[in-house]
C-alpha cells in the first residue's frame, strides 16, 4: 500500500506543479525517481517532524500541496502542535501521510505502534481522517485528494494485503464503501479490518447468518447516510478497527448514533485494541490475534451479541 501511495504522488506531481513530496528521514531510494525528475518539488529532511510540519505549511500558504510522510507515530504524536496549530487553525491544504497505522511495526514495539492515531487526528477541526483497505484503494484515492479543502491524514498499512475493493467503486472522501448489504447484523470496519470483517462475513454466511459489511475508508466525515442506512435495518452492529477503542472508528459511529433520534437504536458492539499500549513484540498477525481481531474473533463477537440480543 506504501508503494502504490508514493507512487501514485508520483503521478499527481508529474501532471500537477502544485504537488510538493517532503520526507522525513525515509530509507535510502524512497522515491528516487521522483528525486530525479523534479527535484524542484522533492525534499527529504531529517527527523525534525515539527520542522517539516511548518515546512509544508508554508508552502501550502504559497500555493502548494504538500504530501508529508513518515512514520505514523511520529506524524501524529510528535508534532500535534505544529498540526493542529500550523495546519489545522489554517485549514492548509496538506496531506500527512503515516506510514504503518495500528501494528503494523509490531516488531519494533509500543514506541512505534499508531493505535491512538485516528482519534487525535479525528479531534481536529478541519482535519479529515482516511484509511484505505488495499493498494488499490488508495490509487484510487490519492487523485482525490487534489482539490479536496483542509488537512488530509492518510493511514497507511503495511501493504501486501488482500485486494478486495473494485475499480466500480470510484473512491470519495467521505462516501463509505457497501461490501456487502446491511441485514440484521452489519459489520462497519475501517483499513485491513474490512479484508477481516468480509471473511468473518462468509464464516457466518455458512451457518445461516447473514452479514452486511460496510467499509467507513474515511472516518472523518464519517458518511451519515450509509450509517443511517446500516441503522434502520440492522438490530446489531458491530464496529471493528485496529485502533484503541477509544475516539475510533467505533466513538465516531456511537457518537453518531447517539445524536440521531432512532425509533429503535440497534446494539453496538465495538472491537479493537482495549485501553493498554501493546506489551507484546511480534508480527502484526499476531498483535491482531492477541487483541481478538482476527475473522474468527469477529465472527465470534457476533454469535455472542445475537445471544445477547
Amino acid at each position: 500500500m506504501r508503494k502504490a501511495c508514493l507512487n501514485s504522488i508520483f503521478e499527481l506531481a508529474q501532471m500537477d506543479e502544485r504537488v510538493v513530496f517532503i520526507g522525513s528521514d525515509l530509507g535510502p531510494g524512497t522515491l528516487d525517481e521522483f528525486r530525479h525528475e523534479i527535484p524542484d518539488r522533492f525534499f527529504m529532511e531529517g527527523i525534525s517532524e515539527q520542522n517539516v510540519i511548518g515546512m509544508a505549511a508554508g508552502m501550502a500558504m504559497e500555493g502548494y500541496i504538500p504530501f508529508v510522510n513518515t512514520i505514523a507515530t511520529f506524524l501524529s504524536r510528535r508534532c500535534y502542535e505544529q498540526v493542529a496549530m500550523d495546519l489545522c487553525l489554517h485549514n492548509l491544504p496538506v496531506r500527512l501521510v503515516g506510514n504503518g497505522g495500528g501494528l503494523v511495526y509490531a516488531p519494533l514495539g509500543p514506541t512505534h505502534l499508531a493505535i491512538e492515531d485516528i482519534a487525535i487526528m479525528r479531534a481536529l477541526p478541519n482535519m479529515s481522517v482516511v484509511s484505505p483497505c488495499d493498494a488499490e484503494e488508495m490509487r484510487r484515492f490519492i487523485p482525490s485528494t487534489l482539490e479536496h479543502p483542509g488537512p488530509i491524514y492518510i493511514r497507511l498499512a503495511k501493504g501486501g494485503d488482500e485486494i478486495i475493493t473494485s475499480p466500480v467503486n470510484n473512491f470519495q472522501i467521505g462516501r463509505a464503501v457497501v461490501m456487502r448489504e446491511p441485514r440484521k447484523v452489519v459489520i462497519i470496519s475501517t483499513g485491513i479490518m474490512t479484508q477481516r470483517a468480509l471473511k468473518a462475513a462468509e464464516i457466518l454466511k455458512a451457518e445461516d447468518v447473514e452479514c452486511g459489511v460496510i467499509h467507513m475508508h474515511t472516518v472523518k466525515p464519517l458518511d451519515f447516510d450509509a450509517l443511517a442506512y446500516a441503522a434502520q435495518k440492522a438490530k446489531i452492529i458491530v464496529t471493528v478497527e485496529e485502533h484503541l477503542m477509544t475516539g475510533g472508528l467505533g466513538s465516531a459511529v456511537t457518537d453518531y448514533l447517539a445524536s440521531a433520534h432512532w425509533e429503535r437504536f440497534p446494539m453496538i458492539k465495538k472491537m479493537g485494541i482495549p485501553d493498554v499500549f501493546p506489551g507484546e513484540y511480534g508480527s502484526q498477525d499476531s498483535l491482531l490475534q492477541s487483541f481478538d481481531l482476527t475473522s474468527e474473533s469477529i465472527a465470534a463477537a457476533v454469535r455472542s451479541s445475537m445471544v445477547e440480543n
